[in-house]
């Protein structure tokens, strides 16, 4: 009984901005069990490409990317400087990646950030709804083969209400990815974001079958994987009746202060050595996987 997945972490569980200094990391996420290191898309400068590529493989790990979007770089947007920058950083984000020999970029590729960007969620006319969406599978239409011939998928990530309102749900993402149709996009599942808007994760996994290209494990209080209620086997079961065989990726937040006030939802450097309970959320998680397709 073995898994079948790739497990990894995201850079940003030792650092942001992620840079050379801190390569020797990669080390640290191999000894704990990693497969893969999921960096977020370097913005101009951040990296050497050639440099980060070489690093990561040099210690046994390949690379995923997650994308960066903002309101200047936004398919959803009404402004069409904001919509054609959005599509170039697809471009830019496929061409970091052919460098990076990473073959997924995932992310809220459609942009339209809410909270984060200092926006709250607020109604949205049914009209004005519609022109989003379009503006969204418009832009995805024209990223998604650029994708495809280079070799690399995009992963369209659904996110909870307080982040998006552009798609939320594993349906909301289908109904986007089938649109546009291209075997350059798919679907990028969250089970923190599932948590609090699928009514059954399983279920939801299932629905999304063969166009799940990316797959985040995190907790539903965004710590470790087995330390709150997420139902890990189920979750591994339903990732197994889909064949899915990508890359699962953990992207925990500190979860060592519990005093009111302090700021959950704020990502924060750490502040002493976690590799241990990482490396037993690796192994937590691929247990379950590997039991998935044995035991029913």
């Amino acid at each position: 009984m073995t898994s079948i997945n790739p497990i990894g972490v995201i850079s940003m569980f030792y650092a942001r901005p992620f840079t050379r200094d801190h390569f020797p990391t990669f080390a640290r996420m191999k000894a704990a069990g990693a497969d893969v290191v999921e960096l977020l898309v370097p913005e101009p400068g951040e990296l050497d490409l050639d440099e980060t590529r070489r690093a990561a493989s040099d210690a046994g790990l390949s690379i995923v990317l997650a994308a960066r979007v903002n309101l200047t770089r936004d398919l959803a947007s009404s402004d069409p400087q904001a919509h054609h920058a959005g599509v170039a950083y697809l471009e830019t984000c496929i061409d970091i990646a052919s460098a990076l020999g990473a073959r997924i970029v995932g992310g809220p590729l459609y942009g339209a950030p809410l909270v984060f960007a200092g926006r709250a969620p607020s109604p949205v006319d049914p009209d004005e709804r519609r022109r989003r969406i379009d503006g969204v599978v418009s832009g995805l239409e024209r990223a998604a083969p650029r994708a495809f011939d280079a070799g690399i998928v995009l992963g369209l990530e659904s996110l909870n209400r307080f982040e998006t309102d552009i798609a939320n749900t594993a349906a909301h993402a289908i109904e986007i990815v089938d649109r546009v149709n291209s075997p350059g996009l798919g679907v990028m599942l969250d089970t923190f974001h599932m948590n609090m808007e699928e009514f059954d994760m399983s279920r939801a996994i299932r629905a999304t079958g063969k166009r799940l290209v990316h797959f985040q494990a995190n907790e539903n209080n965004r710590g470790f994987v087995g330390s709150g209620h997420i139902d890990w086997p189920s979750i591994a079961r339903a990732l197994h009746d889909v064949g899915y065989e990508g890359p699962i990726v953990l992207e925990p937040f500190r979860r060592d202060d519990e005093r009111a006030g302090v700021t959950l939802a704020q990502w924060r450097a750490p502040t002493r050595d976690e590799d241990g309970e990482l490396g037993e959320s690796i192994s937590y998680l691929k247990a379950a996987l590997s039991f998935a397709g044995s035991y029913r």
